[in-house]
């Protein structure tokens, strides 16, 4: 026996007639049907991952990326005698030129691909098993948006069906993927942005993005709404759109107006309220139609036919100044494709793309300036020149008075539409319908 404490039995001692504890069993799997329970489990577990990978976008996308490094090419130092063709790609999901960083980008079926200016070749690639719906730029990133099989949207119109909601944002020296965010655009939707914010056009609803990709503001027939009462008006379509200086200028057709309306609201709204637009003016137009053309921090410029003429309108919604516009005879006929005016930013002036000529406007008071007649989109600038499409050339006129210096001939065979221009480096860029084409 061992030593007792003061309460007598010791913690070793074993009193005479007591009967130690029984021990617990064993547990062990040692039955088939033990077995058989644990391959259950793990077949289940198995197939759940399956599944899930099935479904993941991660399974139905593909990116290549690189590691190395580039920089935008320089500009040359003078105008070039000549431009002839150095590649061309087919990029039916963009509507002008992107150019993303030092890098031009082409999206075409689910894929989207960055290539070198000034030779063509394919940097990094990524691929969604989803229908591009538009590619631009913003942030100086490149950004995709994708079509899903849903539709936010729900209509009988064949036109809206599908909505083009998978938004993404991808580094355009790398390819990697950047942010990405569900989207409620509809279909036929273009990507405008002011260097802020992206707002992606439409028939019945605008939505804007930051950098980020979080939304800011819906504008219009919002999905699932709660409160119909936060936007101002309803049962509208818009029927042309521009974005710039953190705000959207759209032209709406509303069912108790009696004629076009002019709107133009922030593309944040108060408190982080996305869905409750702050309008800066809302004015009912003297038109039936009617197409932004340009605007600034105080201003807004309007084109309006019978007669043709350019409205602006300040900061209040009161008209700032009108000027007599010449115009095709087919011109503001019909919206823009995309909704979007076909306006470019130069060396302080708006290039207007009427559908028949390009009207350069002042980015100050929004005036027109000169008018460039037989032009097939709005231009682009290039080593210090306006740049314009013309049938079989390229016009290039001074910048400071507007009169052609010269004519570059370019051959563009059957395409006889809308031609979209940029630059980079020394590369000049046409879009023409669906393919892109380089020249140097």
């Amino acid at each position: 026996m061992t030593s007792a404490d003061s309460d007598g039995v010791g913690s070793e001692d074993v009193l005479e007639g007591d009967v130690p504890p029984p021990r617990a069993p064993r547990t062990r799997f040692n039955r088939k049907r033990d077995y058989a329970g644990i391959g259950l489990i793990v077949v289940a577990l198995v197939a759940a991952v399956v599944v899930v990978w099935q479904k993941s976008d991660l399974r139905a996308t593909t990116s290549i990326t690189t590691e190395r490094q580039y920089e935008e090419p320089a500009a040359p130092e003078f105008f070039p005698p000549s431009l002839g063709e150095v590649w061309r790609a087919e990029s039916p999901a963009t509507w002008e030129p992107v150019i993303a960083g030092p890098t031009v980008v082409t999206g075409r079926g689910g894929e989207v691909a960055g290539r070198d200016p000034e030779t063509g070749d394919v940097r990094w690639t990524y691929r969604r098993d989803l229908e591009l719906c538009t590619v631009s730029t913003q942030w100086r990133n490149a950004v995709a948006l994708f079509r899903t099989t849903e539709n936010a949207l729900p209509d009988s119109d064949p036109r809206h069906a599908g909505g083009c909601s998978e938004m993404t944002s991808l580094d355009p020296v790398s390819g990697k993927r950047d942010r990405q965010r569900n989207s409620d655009a509809e279909r036929g939707t273009r990507l405008i942005g002011d260097g802020v914010y992206l707002t992606a056009t439409g028939e019945r609803l605008l939505t804007s993005v930051r950098s980020d990709l979080v939304e800011t503001m819906d504008y219009g027939q919002v999905p699932a709404m709660v409160n119909a009462e936060k936007q101002p008006r309803t049962g509208c379509t818009y029927k042309s759109a521009y974005a710039a200086s953190n705000k959207i200028a759209v032209i709406e057709r509303c069912p108790n107006d009696a004629a076009a309306r002019l709107t133009v609201y922030k593309a944040t709204g108060k408190d982080n309220e996305a869905d409750k637009p702050v309008e800066v003016l809302s004015s009912v137009l003297g038109s039936e139609s009617a197409q932004v053309v340009a605007m600034n921090d105080e201003l807004t410029a309007v084109a309006m036919p019978s007669p043709n003429r350019l409205v602006v309108y300040g900061a209040e919604g009161a008209q700032a100044a009108t000027y007599d516009l010449d115009l095709g005879p087919d011109d503001l006929r019909a919206d823009p494709p995309g909704r979007a005016s076909p306006v470019t930013k130069a060396t302080g002036a708006f290039h207007w793309f009427s559908g028949s000529r390009t009207i350069v406007v002042s980015a100050t008071e929004l005036r027109p300036l000169w008018t460039i007649k037989d032009t097939l989109g709005p231009g682009t600038v290039f080593a210090g020149r306006a740049l314009f499409p013309v049938k079989d050339a390229i016009s290039v006129v001074s910048q400071a008075d507007g009169k052609e210096v010269g004519r570059i001939p370019v051959d563009r065979a059957n395409h006889t539409g809308v031609v979209t221009m940029s630059s980079i480096g020394p590369i000049v860029l046409e879009q023409r319908g669906t393919t892109l084409v380089a020249l140097h």
